[in-house]
C-alpha cells in the first residue's frame, strides 16, 4: 500500500502542475486548454532529442509561429504602423526564435549537458505557448467559451500531427534530471521522485508568491475576477492571456521533463495525461488552486491503486471520479432556463 500511495503522489504530483496550469489559462481567457498534453509532449521529447544528440523539430516550428505571428501584429496594426513597433515585433517573433534555433543547432550536435537541454527545452516550448495564443486565441478573445473550445480542439490535433512528423511514432526516454536513490523505512525514494516533488512544491509556492505580491501576479488575478472592471482599470487582457499562455506553456514542458526519464512517451501520449490534469482541475470547479491540487493527488492514488487491482480499468475508473462530482455540482447549482430562439 505505502508503494501505490508514494507512485500515486508522484503522479498526482505532475497532475497538479497541469491543472494549476489550466485552471490558470481558463480562468484568465476562458480557454480551455486542450493542447496543455502537447506542451508536456513536446517538453519531453525535445529534452530527450537533445539529451540523444537529435535535432528536434521542434525548434524550427517555434520560428514558423513566430514569423506567423509577427504577420498577425503588423495586419492588426496595419493603420498606425511606425517604426518602434515593427522593430518590436521583429525581435521577438523572429530573432528570439532565430537564435534559440541555432542554440540548438549548435548544441544538438555535441548532446549538451542535462541543463542545458532542460533550459532549451523549455525556452522553446514556451516561444509554441505564446505565439500560439497570439495566432489562435488572441484573435477569438472576445467570441464564446464554445468557439475558444473548438479553437482549442484545432490547436490540439494540428500539434498532435506535428509531433508525429517531428519525432516520429516511436517512443523516447530522456535521461534523469537527478540521479542517486535512498531508502527510509520500507520506502525507496529516486533522485528523479525527489525532483518532481520538489519542483511541484516549488511551483505552487512560487505561484502563489506571484499572484500575491507581483504586479503582474495581481492584473492575471483581476483579469480571472472581471474581465471587463480588469480592462477598464486599465490592465491589458491581451498580455494577461499572454502571461497565461507562457505560464501553462512552461508548466506542461516542465511536467513532460519530469516524466519522460521515469516512462517512456509517445508523440500522442500527452493527451492521457494532460486529461487527467484536467480531471483534477474540472474537480476544482476550474478555479479553486488548492482544491485542484489535492485533487491531482487523489487521481494519482486512485490511478496506482486502479493499476495494481484492475489495471484494464485503470483508465475508467479514474474519469469516473467526474461522473459524482459533475452531479453534485448540477445540484448545487441553480436552475437556469434555456434561451428561446
Amino acid at each position: 500500500m505505502l508503494f501505490l500511495v508514494q507512485d500515486g503522489i508522484t503522479n498526482g504530483a505532475i497532475y497538479a502542475l497541469l491543472g494549476l496550469a489550466l485552471v490558470l489559462v481558463f480562468a484568465v481567457t476562458r480557454v480551455i486548454l486542450i493542447p496543455q498534453g502537447e506542451f508536456v509532449t513536446y517538453g519531453a521529447l525535445t529534452y530527450a532529442s537533445l539529451a540523444a544528440g537529435q535535432m528536434p523539430g521542434t525548434a524550427k516550428l517555434a520560428l514558423a509561429l513566430g514569423i506567423g505571428a509577427f504577420a498577425f501584429d503588423l495586419f492588426e496594426a496595419r493603420k498606425a504602423l511606425h517604426g518602434r513597433l515593427i522593430v518590436r515585433g521583429l525581435i521577438t517573433n523572429i530573432a528570439l526564435p532565430a537564435i534559440v534555433l541555432a542554440l540548438t543547432l549548435y548544441f544538438a550536435a555535441q548532446k549538451p549537458p542535462v541543463a542545458i537541454c532542460i533550459a532549451l527545452s523549455l525556452v522553446i516550448v514556451a516561444m509554441i505557448g505564446l505565439y500560439i495564443y497570439r495566432i489562435a486565441f488572441q484573435p477569438l478573445a472576445h467570441t464564446s467559451v464554445l468557439v475558444l473550445l473548438i479553437a482549442s480542439v484545432g490547436v490540439h490535433l494540428a500539434l498532435q500531427g506535428l509531433g508525429l512528423l517531428f519525432f516520429g511514432a516511436e517512443g523516447q526516454r530522456g535521461p534523469a534530471v537527478l540521479s542517486g536513490a535512498f531508502t527510509a523505512g520500507a520506502l525507496r525514494f529516486t533522485g528523479q521522485s525527489i525532483t518532481v516533488y520538489a519542483i511541484t512544491i516549488a511551483f505552487i509556492v512560487g505561484l502563489w508568491l506571484f499572484f500575491g505580491l507581483t504586479l503582474y501576479g495581481k492584473a492575471l488575478r483581476a483579469t480571472a475576477v472581471n474581465r471587463l472592471g480588469a480592462r477598464l482599470a486599465g490592465i491589458r487582457t491581451t498580455l494577461s492571456g499572454q502571461i497565461a499562455f507562457l505560464l501553462a506553456s512552461v508548466i506542461g514542458a516542465l511536467s513532460g521533463i519530469l516524466i519522460v526519464p521515469i516512462t517512456t512517451l509517445y508523440y500522442d501520449s500527452g493527451f492521457l495525461i494532460g486529461l487527467k490534469g484536467f480531471v483534477a482541475a474540472i474537480i476544482g470547479g476550474l478555479v479553486s488552486y488548492p482544491l485542484t491540487a489535492v485533487a491531482a493527488l487523489v487521481v494519482g492514488i486512485v490511478e496506482a491503486f486502479s493499476s495494481f487491482y484492475a489495471s484494464n480499468y485503470k483508465e475508467v475508473i479514474v474519469f469516473m471520479l467526474l461522473i459524482p462530482v459533475l452531479l453534485l455540482r448540477s445540484l448545487a447549482a441553480p436552475a437556469v432556463e434555456e434561451e428561446k430562439d
